[in-house]
């Protein structure tokens, strides 16, 4: 291990000072957010980045920097979510010097009223093109991989375009057992817990005035499961989340709402069932029966295309080398 440098290994000069300021953070907190991930120094000097510490970590930094700003300069927002896949991104090998990391997957993007979403993997990439071309979809994987985020955001940009005159989001229940009728006040009250993460997604694409509005004259529909039996589902986008918590019958009762002009997102993680013991998993077998139509598209994520914080890809990868151990 080399000694400490006192001399900066390398400046990173950046034109737009509109722009350095977005990068370096409120007080600094994405600068220190890589400092401290990367084991680097990095000081702000003017409209320069001075980047102190041993290779390949400065290389990192140097790569995850240039890519944030190539990021903000096509007028996309950087919070700290952003600065951890700037990270892993650069720390990967596919990185490239001038830190334009996996240009490909910018070719697709999702357009939504408060952001524009571009992947962040090549799964991802494949995944949001399946959605924007196929009828159907499933995106099987574990947490963090964006399944449900991406999802909701073709929803919206679909919807935007005038492509759709709906959106349907729909959980099963399972943590209620659906007997949702013992559970106090009144069926919003009962459900929205159960309903949280997909509001919390549709708040991130849409303002939310534009979101209540869109609710109450039911244009979006957030609901469980158990609400789609006997309709069917036309001229609209649906997603199932949260997939492997269906039983066999609540699967095929779903796929088969699908009507005229809608398309469907099914999304689930198969190491997070909570069915009851010797309930087989509607989204397992899912998979096994419908595998060879051509016309439905699965996507396959796995722990790299995890993009919460870097720890959750590791957490992940951890449950699956002891699962494989100790197989139950």
């Amino acid at each position: 291990m080399s000694s400490t440098i006192s001399e900066p290994n390398y400046f990173l000069e950046f034109r737009d000072n509109h722009l350095l300021s977005q990068l370096v953070g409120p007080q600094d907190r994405y600068l220190l957010q890589l400092e401290q991930r990367l084991g680097v120094t990095l000081a702000l000097r003017g409209n320069r980045v001075a980047i102190s510490g041993n290779e390949p970590e400065v290389t990192f930094a140097k790569n995850a920097l240039q890519h944030l700003y190539n990021e903000l300069s096509k007028g996309h927002i950087v919070e700290m979510s952003e600065i951890d896949t700037a990270i892993m991104l650069a720390t990967t090998k596919s990185s490239i010097p001038n830190g334009d990391v996996h240009p490909q997957e910018h070719e697709v993007s999702i357009a939504t009223k408060k952001r524009i979403v571009f992947p962040r993997s090549p799964r991802q990439a494949d995944y949001i093109k399946a959605m924007q071309n196929n009828d159907m979809v499933f995106g099987i994987g574990p947490a963090g991989t964006g399944k449900t985020y991406l999802a909701v955001a073709t929803a919206v940009s679909l919807f935007l375009a005038g492509k759709i005159d709906r959106i349907i989001l729909t959980r099963p229940a399972v943590e209620a057992g659906e007997h949702l009728g013992f559970l106090p006040g009144d069926m919003k009250e009962k459900v929205d817990p159960y309903l949280r993460p997909l509001y919390d997604a549709l708040n991130d694409m849409l303002p939310p005035d534009q979101v209540l509005k869109l609710l109450s004259n039911g244009e979006i529909e957030v609901a469980p499961l158990a609400f789609m039996r006997g309709r069917t589902l036309s001229n609209a986008f649906v997603i199932l989340d949260e997939a492997q918590n269906t039983t066999v019958m609540q699967m095929k009762m779903f796929l088969t709402r699908l009507g005229s002009h809608s398309r469907m997102v099914i999304n689930g993680d198969m190491t997070q069932i909570d069915l009851p013991g010797g309930v087989t998993s509607g989204l397992n077998q899912a998979v096994t029966v419908l595998k060879n139509i051509h016309e439905i598209h699965f996507t396959m994520f796995d722990e790299s295309d995890v993009v919460r914080h870097p720890l959750v890809g590791k957490i992940v990868h951890a449950y699956d080398q002891y699962t494989k151990k100790h197989p139950s």
